[in-house]
């Protein structure tokens, strides 16, 4: 099968640990290892990423330089997705040698008018405390918002339109590279008034990119990765429950986390809605389980919603 795979920044990076590069790699060999047994298995995969806590990282160390030498934002997108690309890249080559695997920076194009311009919600870079979180808001005209216990800086997450290098990423998987892609959700950009192109200020979900570039490339499946075993009603409540199936129109995003659960479920009913072919939602480690159906939530286009 042709299965788009999108790692989350969560799984890559666990919340609470030092972004060193040392912890970056061994959670990267980790994932890597992870989707090894979906390879041996002759499944094809595009492989995409997270990049919240890395693209965060770098905005402060361009923040913390001169004035005229910061890079925007979209230059910083391209900047974490050749880094992740890179790691991941190097740990598929050694876990899986002889294979051909080739990563590739990505622009995905927005829509300048989209409203997410005007509400910025997508979490970027490292956790806060209030005050912390609050002096940086202050002291660099960010936005910043509760997550969980911690506070994050957010920024604009317009929708994606269109995956532009979709045909090179359709024609090295033709030809059997494995190709690592559309990274933090691709590069954005925008259609000026003459045609061209350029960068926006903003980070798009990777999840709902994961789905598009899924449809475009006419994959089998798509599977989003991440932290949690499965998609919960009630989460963090003592009456929580595990989804374990779910029809595209079964749920209602907008009662779950804007910026973690909400985009996973969009994109996964959105997938199985367009194509009629299964999405899944579920953990890293069992990423075998989640394609198989015994673990995680899949989302098919005939399901209501079953419990565990």
């Amino acid at each position: 099968m042709r299965i788009v795979v999108a790692l989350g920044g969560n799984a890559l990076l666990r919340r609470g640990e030092p972004m060193t590069a040392q912890r970056q790699r061994s959670n990267i060999r980790h994932a890597v290892m992870a989707l090894v047994p979906l390879f041996k298995a002759g499944h094809q995969l595009i492989i995409t990423h997270g990049n919240g806590p890395q693209v965060g990282l770098l905005a402060l160390q361009a923040a913390a330089g001169p004035a005229d030498g910061a890079y925007p934002l979209d230059v910083l997108d391209a900047e974490s997705e050749g880094m992740l690309g890179y790691l991941i890249e190097q740990e598929l080559e050694n876990a899986l040698p002889g294979r051909p695997f080739a990563t590739l920076l990505t622009q995905v194009l927005v829509d300048r008018r989209d409203p997410a311009f005007r509400r910025p919600s997508k979490a970027i870079g490292p956790v806060y405390s209030r005050v912390e979180a609050e002096a940086m808001a202050r002291s660099r005209g960010w936005a910043v918002e509760k997550e969980g216990k911690a506070w994050r800086r957010v920024i604009a997450a317009p929708r994606p339109v269109s995956i532009l290098e979709a045909r090179v990423i359709e024609l090295l998987v033709a030809h059997g590279v494995t190709v690592i892609c559309a990274g933090g959700g691709g590069i954005p950009v925008a259609e000026k008034r003459d045609g061209s192109l350029a960068g926006v200020a903003a980070v798009i979900d990777k999840d709902l990119t994961s789905a598009l570039l899924a449809e475009q490339l006419r994959a089998d499946r798509l599977l989003l990765l991440t932290d949690v075993d499965a998609v919960y009603l009630y989460w963090g409540t003592a009456a929580a429950r595990a989804i374990r199936r779910a029809g595209p129109d079964a749920l209602d995003p907008l009662t779950f986390a804007p910026g973690s659960m909400r985009p996973k479920l969009q994109a996964a009913m959105r997938f199985a809605a367009q194509t009629g072919k299964p999405a899944a939602i579920g953990r890293l480690e069992d990423a075998a389980g989640v394609l198989a159906g015994t673990a995680g939530t899949r989302f098919t286009a005939d399901s209501g919603v079953v419990l565990s």
